[in-house]
């Protein structure tokens, strides 16, 4: 079997998949590509990745696409801000505060809560530095919170906004590869007797015993002296 190469989305974080795929296929080595989630799609289309982890909704011309769980929203704030004291945000608590809204977001919506900052910073990892600078905040999926982690900031759970769905894609074809479904039965967490792929080759059934020929029957029934009536 040749390599495989996938492609993920940052905050996406493949590496336990990536354990499991090294454990079950040692001699088909798994490349990593990292994509922005605008490329991802185009990514299999264009035939460069074998399959990619991204983030719904996405145009699904050529490709198939199945989920694999949903992100905590979370809104990302100064460690000294008054919102820190809520274990829990809701979009009215934000109704006054300034609001980033990055050119890269995804999420499906159409604006973020809050007074959006008209000026939009062309990626997350600038909002962020934003939101450490005091100039507002940023609401964003849980692991790109994460991702761009400061000391200086923190997050909060944010309710009544959309969530991110993370998905496994491939191209359509006519016939799904070997080897991605392998990789949907690692990311589905399927144990390895259960994961999808080529069916094992059943064993023969030994052929039944023939009856003993008619002889050799003959020849053990001679053999068996009948016993003597008294």
């Amino acid at each position: 079997m040749t390599g495989f190469r996938l492609g993920y989305v940052p905050g996406v974080t493949p590496a336990k998949w990536v354990r499991i795929w090294a454990e079950r296929l040692p001699r088909v080595p798994l490349e990593l590509i990292q994509v922005t989630a605008a490329d991802a799609p185009d990514l299999v289309r264009r035939g460069e990745a074998d399959a990619v982890l991204l983030r719904l909704p996405i145009d699904r011309t050529g490709l198939h696409a199945i989920p694999l769980y949903v992100e905590q929203t979370v809104v990302v704030v100064p460690k000294d801000h008054v919102i820190t004291a809520a274990e829990e945000i809701t979009v009215d608590d934000l109704a006054d505060e300034l609001v980033l809204h990055a050119q890269d977001d995804v999420l499906d919506w159409e604006r973020p809560p809050g007074r959006l900052i008209e000026e939009r910073p062309a990626r997350t990892g600038d909002a962020i530095e934003l939101v450490a600078m005091g100039t507002g905040l940023l609401v964003v999926p849980q692991s790109l919170a994460r991702l761009h982690h400061r000391k200086d900031l923190t997050y909060r759970p944010l309710t009544g906004v959309p969530e991110s769905q993370v998905a496994l894609s491939w191209a359509e074809a006519d016939e799904t590869s070997e080897l991605v479904e392998h990789l949907i039965g690692i990311v589905r967490g399927r144990t390895v007797n259960s994961t999808r792929g080529p069916a094992p080759k059943t064993p023969k059934k030994a052929a039944p015993k023939k009856a003993a020929s008619g002889k050799k029957a003959a020849s053990n029934t001679r053999q068996q002296k009948p016993r003597r009536r008294r």
